[in-house]
C-alpha cells in the first residue's frame, strides 16, 4: 500500500504586524521557479520516488520597520512526518540563515531577529528542510521559499542636488523656462503612493512657479527687471504619498539670477562740460574724460563716443576707454591761440550692441556738449615758411646776399626776433646770416661742380626770452656758371694703316663738360691753328658733340713716320665760350687685306744687324750663284755669265747693303 506524507510549511506573524500568505500555482519572474513532489518509499529507505506532492512553498509578505521587543514572528515549518517524538530536525538555509531569520529545530517555527529595511533588501531567499535526526538524511526533498519585505513610507524625497543655481534672462515672458529640479524617493514606487512625488513651491512667489509632476521651474511674474533686483531664491518642497497629508516631504534651494539685456541706454549725468587746454598741445593730447552711465553690464553696457557736431570738428576727436567706458577728448590738429580761443563740440554716446525688441523703449544714445578753451601760452617763433629754398650763381663774390628768412613772436609780433645758422649744418662757414633782419649772404666762394646744393638750418630766438626758439631748413642751390672747358671723354691713340686711302674714318672723338648749361651742351671740334696747314688728318665735326679723324692721303709709311700727334681743339657753346686743346696720338701700322692691326713698330722689321728680311734673302741666293760657278764644270760656265744677283725687296734707305751685280 503507497502511503503519502505531507511536509506543510506555515507562516504566521502574530499582531500587530500580519504575514501574509498567498499559494502560488505560477513562479513570476524574479524568483526561482521549484515545485517539488517528494515520497518516501515504504520498500526502501533510500529509494525516491515521484508521489503526491508533500510540500509546497509560497511567497510571503513581511512588513518592514519592526519596532517590538520581541523576535518578530515569521512562521512554521511542519512536515506531515512529524509525530512529535523529536526524531525530526527542521533546517533553514539561504538569504539571513542563521543571524537574521532563526527556526526552532524541534518546532519548526521561524523567527526574524532584527528590524528589516525593504530599501536594503527587499526580498529573502530561503530553502527549508526535514531531516531525520539520528541519521542526519532528509526525509522531505529541500524546497525554497522566498519572504519579500512589504514597504512602508518611511523614506522622504531627496533632491539630486542641495542648492540648484539657475539663470535667466531678465524681461522674460512669463513662462519662461528656468531650470528642472528632480527629487527621488526610495520607498516603492509599485505599491501605493509612498514614492510618488509632487512639486511645491514655499519660497520664490509671485515670481517663480514650479509643475507639481516635473519639476520644472517657470518665470510667473512679467518684466522683471535685473537693475531692480538680480538675485532670487527659490525654495521647492518635494512631498510623497502624492502630496497628501502625512505624506513626507523634503526641500531644495533653487539660486536664481536675472542676466543683462540690453534694455537701458546710455545717459550723461549732466549736460555740458569744460575742458582746458594749452594751444601748444601736439596733436593726439588728452584733453578730459566724460562718461556716460549705463544700467546695464558686459557689452550690453558697452559705449561708442563721437563728435556729431561743432565748431572743433576738425579740431578734436573723441576715442574710448574700453576698460573704463569713457570718452576722452584730444586734440586733433594745432591749436592757436590767437586764432580762436573756444570751441565747442556736441558729443554723442551710444550703444554698439542693440537688442531690436527694446528698441520700442527710445533710442539708445544721448548728448551732450564739451567747451574747449584754449589757452595762451609763451611760443617760439613762427618761421613765415615751413622751409625755404634760395639760389646763387656759383661767381657769386663774398658777402653776396642770396634772401633772406622772417620769423614772428605770435604772442606779441613786435617782440625783436634774434637769426642764427646752426653751425652744425654749415661746419666749412660758407653762409651767415644777418642776426636782425635774417638776410643770407655768403661768407666763402661756391663752386657748383664741388657741392649743388647746401642744406643749412636756420635758428629764430626771442631776445627776450632766449629759451624759446625754433628752427627752419634752408636750401640753397648753386647755379651753374660757364667756367669748365670741354674735355676729352678719354685719352685717345689710334692707328692708321699704311695701306689707308683718303678720307677713311680712323677714329671717333668725344668730350665731357663740367658744367651743365640751361640748354645743353653743344660741342664743337677742330684741329688746332698750327696743325691745320699740311696735316695728314682732318677732323670732322658731326654736329651731335661728336667728331671724327679721317685720313687726308693714300698710304702711310711707318719707316718714314711711325707716330703723329693731332692737337685737337673742343670748343663749347656757352657764354663766355670755353674750350681745351687735347692731342690724339697716331700709329702707323701695317695691316691685313681687312684693314686689323697687325704690327705697328718699324724696327720689328729690320734685322738687328741692320738689314731687311728682303736683304738677307738677296745676300743668300747671291751666295748659292757663286757657289754653283765654282763647282759646275767650265762648259757649264757660259750659261751662267749674265746671271746678277739683286733684290725688289731690298731697301737701300733702310740698309747700307747694295746689290752687286754678280757674273
Amino acid at each position: 500500500m503507497r502511503t503519502y506524507r505531507y511536509f506543510l510549511l506555515l507562516f504566521w506573524v502574530g499582531q500587530p504586524y500580519p504575514t501574509f500568505s498567498t499559494p502560488l500555482s505560477k513562479r513570476t519572474s524574479g524568483f526561482p521557479a521549484k515545485k517539488r513532489a517528494l515520497e518516501l518509499s515504504g520498500n526502501s529507505k533510500n529509494e525516491l520516488s515521484r508521489s503526491k506532492r508533500s510540500w509546497m512553498w509560497n511567497q510571503f509578505f513581511l512588513l518592514e520597520e519592526y519596532t517590538g521587543s520581541d523576535y518578530q514572528y515569521v512562521g512554521k515549518l511542519h512536515s506531515d512526518q512529524d509525530r512529535g517524538d523529536g526524531s525530526l530536525k527542521y533546517i533553514l538555509s539561504g538569504d539571513g540563515a542563521g543571524d537574521l531569520f532563526i527556526i526552532n529545530e524541534n518546532t519548526g517555527d521561524i523567527q526574524a531577529t532584527k528590524r528589516l529595511d525593504r530599501e536594503e533588501k527587499p526580498v529573502y531567499i530561503l530553502r527549508a528542510q526535514a531531516i531525520n535526526r539520528k541519521t542526519g538524511r532528509p526525509v522531505e526533498p529541500e524546497s525554497e521559499f522566498i519572504i519579500k519585505i512589504h514597504d512602508i513610507n518611511d523614506n522622504e524625497p531627496i533632491f539630486t542636488e542641495e542648492v540648484y543655481t539657475a539663470t535667466v534672462p531678465e524681461m522674460s515672458d512669463v513662462g519662461t523656462f528656468v531650470i528642472q529640479v528632480t527629487a527621488t524617493d526610495a520607498d516603492d514606487p509599485t505599491y501605493g503612493n509612498s514614492a510618488k512625488v509632487v512639486y511645491s513651491i514655499l519660497q520664490g512667489q509671485p515670481y517663480f512657479s514650479v509643475e507639481s509632476e516635473t519639476g520644472i521651474i517657470k518665470t510667473a511674474l512679467l518684466n522683471m527687471d535685473r537693475e531692480n533686483r538680480e538675485q532670487y531664491q527659490v525654495v521647492i518642497q518635494a512631498k510623497d504619498m502624492g502630496g497628501q497629508m502625512g505624506g513626507l516631504s523634503g526641500t531644495t534651494t533653487v539660486n536664481i539670477t536675472l542676466t543683462d539685456v540690453n534694455d537701458n541706454p546710455p545717459r550723461f549725468p549732466q549736460s555740458t562740460y569744460q575742458f582746458k587746454t594749452p594751444e601748444s598741445s601736439p596733436p593726439g593730447t588728452p584733453i578730459g574724460r566724460i562718461k556716460a552711465s549705463d544700467a546695464d553690464v558686459g557689452e550690453n553696457a558697452e559705449i561708442e563716443y563721437s563728435i556729431t557736431e561743432g565748431e572743433g570738428l576738425d579740431m578734436f576727436d573723441v576715442i574710448t576707454d574700453q576698460e573704463t567706458q569713457e570718452g576722452i577728448i584730444t586734440v586733433k590738429k594745432l591749436l592757436d591761440f590767437e586764432k580762436k580761443k573756444v570751441y565747442t563740440l556736441k558729443v554723442e554716446a551710444s550703444n554698439p550692441h542693440v537688442e531690436p525688441r527694446f528698441l520700442y523703449l527710445g533710442p539708445f544714445k544721448d548728448s551732450a556738449t564739451v567747451r574747449i578753451v584754449v589757452e595762451d601760452v609763451d611760443e617760439p617763433p613762427v618761421f613765415s615758411k615751413p622751409a625755404y629754398i634760395l639760389q646763387i650763381r656759383e661767381d657769386a663774390q663774398i658777402n653776396t646776399t642770396i634772401g633772406s628768412v622772417t620769423a614772428q613772436d605770435p604772442d606779441a609780433p613786435r617782440n625783436p626776433v634774434k637769426y642764427s645758422v646752426d653751425r652744425h649744418t654749415d661746419m666749412d662757414r660758407i653762409f651767415n646770416i644777418d642776426s636782425g633782419n635774417g638776410s643770407i649772404f655768403t661768407s666763402k666762394l661756391l663752386d657748383r661742380e664741388t657741392l649743388l646744393w647746401h642744406n643749412i638750418t636756420v635758428i629764430a630766438t626771442e631776445i627776450n626770452n632766449p629759451k624759446q626758439s625754433s628752427r627752419v631748413p634752408l636750401y640753397i642751390k648753386v647755379l651753374d656758371v660757364n667756367d669748365n672747358p670741354p674735355e676729352f671723354a678719354e685719352f685717345y691713340e689710334t692707328f692708321v694703316c699704311e695701306k689707308a686711302k683718303a678720307d677713311q674714318l680712323i677714329q671717333t672723338l668725344r668730350a665731357v663738360d663740367k658744367d651743365d648749361p640751361y640748354s645743353g651742351h653743344q660741342f664743337s671740334f677742330s684741329l688746332a691753328p698750327e696743325a691745320a696747314s699740311g696735316s695728314n688728318f682732318t677732323i670732322q665735326d658731326n654736329k651731335d658733340n661728336t667728331a671724327g679723324i679721317l685720313t687726308r692721303k693714300n698710304g702711310y709709311n711707318r719707316h718714314e713716320m711711325s707716330t703723329y700727334l693731332l692737337p685737337v681743339v673742343i670748343s663749347d657753346n656757352d657764354y663766355p665760350v670755353q674750350s681745351s686743346t687735347g692731342t690724339v696720338t697716331v700709329r702707323v701700322c701695317a695691316c691685313d687685306h681687312q684693314g686689323n692691326m697687325q704690327s705697328c713698330h718699324a724696327e720689328a722689321l729690320v734685322h738687328p744687324t741692320g738689314l731687311s728680311t728682303g736683304a738677307l734673302i738677296a745676300i743668300l741666293l747671291c751666295i748659292v750663284t757663286l757657289l754653283g760657278k765654282l763647282l759646275l764644270p767650265a762648259s757649264y760656265l757660259p750659261m751662267l755669265r749674265g746671271t746678277h744677283c739683286y733684290s725688289d725687296s731690298l731697301d737701300l734707305s733702310a740698309s747700307p747693303i747694295k746689290a752687286y751685280s754678280l757674273i
